[in-house]
């Protein structure tokens, strides 16, 4: 009788160390509640309009809320990394691109959320995204191959690599490899794009001194991107500068189906560039310093235009 009393004492005494620690390490939902997070983003600007980008791409800093960091998933990962700082994130729209490319966009991104990368690791978006085949539910999409258009298993999920160089330097990171287009795309400014392949690849170190969490979601036809850490990096802005300009030409084809004199432009097309790149950072303490990001060289890419036969006549 008394061996049973022990027992049941010793379990009682486990359970209440149990509980114990569950409060210390999973805060209660009030303490995650809706400003947790949102405390440590950028209190100056809660919930800013998105601005239009004047050169075109829709690639932009995030500083509004983001709803995922409600979701206790998510939370329980910083927390259990104790990073809960939003150190930045990006987004870039998707509307321009084809259905097979949003979906691909669709499959990277789930293999893409909740990576976390330990510090002074090196983070490899090709390691993270495995091959891209059908087997793996990968579609064809558009590729950018020379001056040249291809279909390819996950076209379009360059999208990903370039929410992640922007986040990455955005974040103050050390970026190790990344490659840019062979001709400009529309959803982020010349200079600020990444292109991944078999035989190309984005990496990036962590170069801090916490775990980085990286978080994505495709929702509404974009994608957001965003970084989780223990201290906010530095301001930094994004600077260009254009180099040299070749003008695009354009290639007509024949629809039928078409009206006379009616044109419809089904893949527009973007001067040829050469681009050198840069971003100033402002440290709390107001330390301004400059880091180059060297010259990028785009090929024109070709206009694709259908017109009626009679048009031209």
């Amino acid at each position: 009788m008394r061996s049973w009393a022990r027992k049941r004492n010793r379990v009682l005494l486990l359970c209440c160390l149990f509980f114990v620690g569950t409060q210390i390490c999973w805060p209660p939902l009030a303490v995650c509640g809706p400003d947790f997070f949102a405390a440590r983003s950028d209190p100056e600007v809660p919930n800013p309009p998105w601005p239009e980008d004047s050169q075109g791409g829709s690639g932009l800093p995030e500083t509004a809320r983001l709803w995922w960091e409600q979701e206790l998933t998510f939370q329980h990962l910083c927390l259990k990394n104790r990073t809960l700082v939003r150190l930045v994130a990006f987004r870039i729209n998707t509307d321009d691109a084809t259905p097979a490319e949003r979906h691909n966009v669709g499959v990277a991104t789930a293999l893409l959320k909740g990576q976390v990368v330990p510090p002074g690791a090196v983070f490899s978006v090709n390691a993270a995204l495995g091959p891209r085949t059908g087997d793996r539910n990968f579609k064809k999409g558009l590729t950018y191959f020379g001056a040249e258009q291809i279909q390819t298993y996950g076209g379009g999920i360059c999208r990903l690599a370039s929410a992640l160089y922007n986040g990455a330097i955005l974040a103050n990171l050390e970026v190790i490899e990344r490659w840019p287009h062979s001709m400009p795309v529309m959803y982020v400014p010349p200079g600020q794009d990444a292109t991944i392949a078999t035989y190309k690849d984005l990496k990036f170190r962590n170069s801090t001194t916490a775990p980085l969490v990286i978080w994505a979601e495709y929702k509404e036809l974009t994608l957001y991107i965003a970084f989780y850490g223990r201290e906010k990096p530095p301001k930094v802005k994004w600077h260009h500068e254009i180099l040299a300009r070749w003008p695009f030409t354009t290639e007509y084809r024949i629809n039928p189906q078409l009206k006379p004199g009616e044109i419809r432009v089904i893949s527009p097309g973007a001067d040829g560039l050469r681009v050198r790149s840069w971003v100033t950072l402002e440290e709390p303490d107001g330390k301004r310093y400059r880091k180059r990001l060297g010259v990028d060289t785009y090929y024109p890419k070709r206009q694709m235009v259908e017109v009626n036969p009679l048009t031209f006549r």
